[in-house]
C-alpha cells in the first residue's frame, strides 16, 4: 500500500514522504482541528503542531489497526491537551432538565451548524464534538478532559440547549429542532 510505504519513509525521516503524508491527510485532519478549536486560525496552528507531533511519534505506529484512526486520535488528543486542567472544564451548576431533543423541519446549512457549534463555550464544544461526532462515551470524555462523568453529561446537555436556542432563533421557528 502507498500509505504504508509513506509511513515507513516518514519513520526514516524522509522529508518528501512527510510532505506527501501532509498533503494526503491535512484536509481531513484540518476539519477535525476546526471542530475542536475556538477559531479557524487556532485550528491552523493546532494542525501544524499536530503534524509535528505525528512526525515525531510516527515510529510508535505499529501497523496494527487503521492509520487513519491513529492519526485522527493524535490530532484530537493534541487539541484536547491544550484544554486539560483548565478551569473552564470544571463543573458549572446549572438547572438543566432532562436531555434536550431538537428537531427542525427547515433545512440548515452545514456552514451554519459548524459556526454555531464553534461558538459554543469551550467546555460545551469539546464534550459535544467528542460525544456526537466522534462517538466517545461520557467515561472516555471524562478521562480525556480530566473531568467527571456528571460534568460531561451536564456539559453535553447545556451544549444541546444552546444549539437548540440558536437554531430556533435563526429559523424563527418554535418547533423543536432535533439535536441528537
Amino acid at each position: 500500500m502507498v500509505t504504508q510505504s509513506l509511513i515507513k519513509s516518514c519513520i526514516k525521516g524522509e522529508y518528501k514522504a512527510q510532505e506527501e503524508l501532509y498533503k494526503l491527510y491535512s484536509p481531513k485532519l484540518f476539519a477535525i482541528a476546526v471542530k475542536y478549536s475556538r477559531s479557524y486560525e487556532e485550528a491552523q496552528d493546532n494542525l501544524q503542531d499536530a503534524f509535528l507531533l505525528i512526525f515525531d511519534k510516527i515510529k510508535t505506529y505499529a501497523f496494527r489497526g487503521s492509520f487513519d484512526g491513529w492519526i485522527k486520535k493524535v490530532v484530537i488528543n493534541h487539541v484536547l491537551q491544550q484544554y486539560r486542567n483548565k478551569s473552564f472544564l470544571n463543573v458549572v451548576q446549572e438547572d438543566i432538565q432532562e436531555e434536550v431533543e431538537v428537531t427542525c423541519d427547515e433545512e440548515i446549512s452545514v456552514e451554519f451548524l459548524t459556526k454555531i457549534v464553534q461558538e459554543l463555550p469551550d467546555r460545551y464544544r469539546l464534550v459535544f464534538n467528542l460525544f456526537v461526532f466522534d462517538d466517545y462515551s461520557h467515561q472516555e470524555i471524562a478521562a480525556a478532559l480530566g473531568i467527571n462523568v456528571g460534568t460531561s453529561k451536564s456539559n453535553l446537555a447545556r451544549a444541546r440547549m444552546i444549539l437548540k436556542n440558536k437554531i430556533e432563533s435563526s429559523t424563527g421557528s418554535k418547533k423543536r429542532p432535533y439535536i441528537k
